[in-house]
């Protein structure tokens, strides 16, 4: 452990990532440079949060400064502007970690968004990602971080260039803070405008006015400090007293610069007292699809912070960013016995009901509104169909769904069943991982012929949740690609209704007992198709097996080792069909060749490459042969 007695400064380079961030914040320019100073205050006022937090077991580290605030002193001589707090303060390794690293995943993806980014979009991505620090360099040449961490003897600086390595030494003499961190930017020629009062105060209006710490501004040394937010938390307010643009200033304090697409702010009362203030994002975060699929709501008690990573809301709703503010949690419970607390869990079934219940209103108040939800991230939401068993039955009822009769609209499931036609009985679905390819999938042929609608399903989460095989409204939803289709009983559009029937005839029958003696143990079974109107094959999964689909995603993950043998089903109108059928005993062998053709076509048309490439490759040259005229 380094000590305020080791007085040599340690230059330590920043990790390749940092040091790959600088080098854009420094030599990129962007349209909006304000976005530094929202994001030094955030980082304030969560130092006095989270002092707030460690003083209810520990009151001593308050001292005689119990009053939390943030200072902005502008020196225009100097060119500097500082930001300073009054809260937890860090220690020399706390320093080392919170800024010579970015221990956040997703680094990789953010640095190549930012380097493609134009204009005011990498404003936003700064905020999205959280490495808001850095962005003090896009207006300073070097950052001076003094800090001394509550409770403790020892200050420290860190300071940087912002050019490859930063330094960290003892902070000697009597100008290091009490407690809390100061940040002094010295400020590159081209951003004096940063040490005027009235462009430090519309920024902190504009960007920061509802962070529940005091801001206050030192307008040149020497001068009193004027209060310019008051710091009183938004949350606590009636909804009927707060402006849209209110709402979508604190929701930035999330880290976000969109506009939120939904605010959701209630105060429950009765058997447990909480208020909620949650906004479902417009723009997808960056860390949506991280594998620990962690929420970002943050908990209060009493207005005292608890932790930024409370698991409020399920998983599937991990975008939504926000707070609950209890006032039944016991504050000296440590942050892992809240979490098992029986009041936090019926605040987390209420918050999860009340942002659920204001999504359906959206969607049946404004349909347009909620289908961009949807579009940004349906996909998340649709993860809740297979772990949250309880509440199925609502998010079907949320769900949107491309089909064959919708084009590029959405429909629900309830739009779905009262098209329902004659004597059908199931909602038939198709899922893959090719929109354009289940699309135009053989598998359709047959259901198109009789009007039927198909749910097109192309994400990765849908082959998981249609394998829980849910129901809607007394309505099974069944895979085109699973099981026999046993469409009779539904009848042909009108201006199919003049074709023949799907009669086998005995030289077909005889042909599809052929194939299946030459396939063997490639497939489970290989019979006549119901489905198939046009196309010569198509391959499906037994009745009682697995859809095709989930296999393959369980098959891909490792999860399944061995994947079940497909049933092969023939078109026995096919005129390809009926002619290989019509072959005699003398051309068994080329009959032989087109059976195994005929599988691996059914196989590339599912997006898969033929059984054996180079048995392929010899049939193909030998039907090719066959073709050619003799001479």
């Amino acid at each position: 452990m380094t000590t305020a007695t080791d007085t040599k400064p340690e230059s330590r380079p920043f990790e390749a990532d940092v040091a790959r961030l600088l080098h854009l914040m420094v030599h990129a320019v962007y349209s909006d440079k304000d976005v530094f100073l929202r994001e030094l205050i955030s980082n304030a006022a969560d130092a006095c949060e989270r002092l707030r937090y460690e003083a209810i077991a520990k009151p001593e580290l308050l001292g005689e400064d119990a009053k939390p605030r943030i200072t902005i002193a502008i020196d225009p001589d100097a060119r500097t502007l500082t930001v300073e707090d009054n809260g937890i303060g860090m220690s020399h390794d706390e320093m080392v970690e919170a800024l010579g690293t970015i221990a956040r995943s997703g680094t990789k993806a953010f640095m190549e968004k930012l380097e493609a980014a134009k204009g005011g979009e990498s404003a936003t991505l700064i905020g999205q990602f959280g490495v808001g620090f850095y962005s003090a360099f896009m207006v300073a040449d070097k950052v001076d971080v003094i800090s001394r961490r509550a409770g403790g003897a020892e200050s420290w600086r860190w300071s940087s260039d912002g050019k490859g390595s930063y330094t960290v030494e003892p902070a000697t003499g009597d100008g290091s803070p009490a407690r809390g961190t100061r940040v002094v930017l010295h400020l590159m020629e081209d951003a004096k405008s940063y040490t005027e009062r009235h462009t430090i105060e519309r920024i902190v209006r504009a960007n920061s006015g509802h962070v529940p710490v005091p801001i206050s501004i030192v307008e040149k040394p020497g001068a009193e400090a004027a209060e310019v937010a008051d710091g009183a938390a938004l949350w606590t307010k009636p909804r009927s007293e707060i402006k849209p643009e209110e709402y979508t200033d604190f929701y930035r304090n999330f880290g976000n610069f969109d506009e939120p697409a939904l605010t959701v702010h209630f105060k429950a009362e009765g058997r447990h007292e909480f208020t909620a203030l949650a906004f479902v994002p417009s723009a997808r975060p960056f860390d949506l699809y991280d594998a620990e699929r962690k929420g970002r709501m943050k908990l209060y008690v009493k207005r005292v912070f608890i932790t930024d990573d409370a698991e409020i809301l399920p998983r599937y709703l991990r975008f939504v960013r926000g707070l609950v503010d209890s006032n039944d949690l016991p504050l000296s419970l440590s942050r892992e016995m809240i979490q098992q607390s029986p009041i936090l869990a019926a605040i987390k079934k209420s918050v999860t009901s009340r942002v659920l219940s204001d999504l359906e209103k959206l969607a049946d108040s404004d349909a347009e509104a909620y289908g961009k939800i949807w579009d940004v991230f349906g996909g998340v939401i649709k993860e809740g169909l297979y772990e949250d068993y309880e509440r199925r039955e609502l998010l079907l009822k949320l769900a949107r769904f491309r089909t064959t009769a919708s084009k590029d609209q959405r429909r629900t499931l309830k739009d779905y069943v009262a098209a329902l036609r004659p004597n059908q009985t199931a909602i038939y679905y198709i899922a893959g991982d090719d929109l354009a390819q289940i699309e135009n999938s053989p598998h359709l042929e047959g259901f198109r012929a009789r009007g039927i609608e198909i749910l097109l399903l192309s994400e990765m989460v849908d082959s998981l949740w249609t394998g829980a095989m849910p129901m809607f409204e007394g309505k099974k939803l069944k895979s085109v690609t699973q099981g026999a289709a046993d469409l009779t009983a539904i009848p042909l559009l009108d201006d199919k209704k003049d074709e023949p029937k799907p009669e086998t005839n005995e030289a077909v029958t005889n042909f599809i007992a052929f194939v299946k003696l030459t396939l063997g143990d490639a497939v489970s079974d290989v019979r006549a198709s119901d489905r198939l109107t046009d196309s010569a094959v198509c391959l499906v999964a037994a009745e009682g097996g697995m859809d095709r689909s989930l296999e393959k995603l369980l098959q891909g993950s490792g999860r399944v080792v061995t994947a079940t043998k497909p049933v092969l089903e023939i078109n026995p109108r096919n005129s390809l069909v009926t002619a290989l059928a019509a072959l005699g005993n003398d051309d068994a062998s080329f009959k032989e060749d087109a059976a195994h053709l005929l599988f691996d076509e059914a196989r590339v048309l599912e997006g898969e490459p033929p059984a054996d490439a180079r048995r392929f490759s010899e049939r193909l040259a030998r039907l090719m042969t066959r073709g050619l005229p003799k001479g």
